[in-house]
C-alpha cells in the first residue's frame, strides 16, 4: 500500500518562500507520476504542479515562475518549492501518486494527508 507524507508547510510572510516535502513508501516510486494539489478553506482542490514517471515536470499557469516541482529517486520523495507565496495561498498542501502514466491533473489514487501553509500578510 502507498504511503505518503507531506513536511514543510508552516507560516510564511507573503513574498516569503517554503519548500514542502513528500515522502513515498509501499512501492516501486519510479513506477509512479506524482502532484501536488492545494485545497483552501470552503474552496475546492486545485491542482499545482505535476511529474512523470520519467522525470518531467508541469506546473500549473496560476503558479508558474513561482512553483517549482522536483524529484529525488534516490530518497523516493518529490519536493514542492514555493517562492514569493501570497496571502491567498493558505491552505493545506497535498502530494499525490497513481500508477505509471506521464504528467497527468487527475486520476490520482493516493494521497498525503497534508501539510497547512499559512501566510500572513
Amino acid at each position: 500500500q502507498v504511503h505518503l507524507v507531506e513536511s514543510g508547510g508552516g507560516l510564511v510572510q507573503a513574498g516569503g518562500s517554503l519548500r514542502l516535502s513528500c515522502a513515498f513508501s509501499g512501492d516501486t516510486f519510479s513506477d509512479y507520476a506524482m502532484a501536488w494539489f492545494r485545497q483552501a478553506p470552503g474552496k475546492e482542490r486545485e491542482f499545482l504542479a505535476a511529474m512523470s514517471r520519467s522525470g518531467d515536470t508541469f506546473v500549473e499557469e496560476a503558479v508558474k515562475g513561482r512553483f517549482t516541482m522536483s524529484g529525488d529517486n534516490a530518497n523516493n520523495a518529490v519536493s514542492l518549492h514555493m517562492n514569493n507565496l501570497k496571502v491567498g495561498g493558505a491552505a493545506i498542501y497535498s502530494c499525490t501518486a497513481r500508477h505509471g502514466g506521464g504528467i497527468a491533473t487527475m486520476g490520482y489514487h493516493y494521497w498525503g494527508q497534508g501539510t497547512q501553509v499559512a501566510v500572513s500578510s
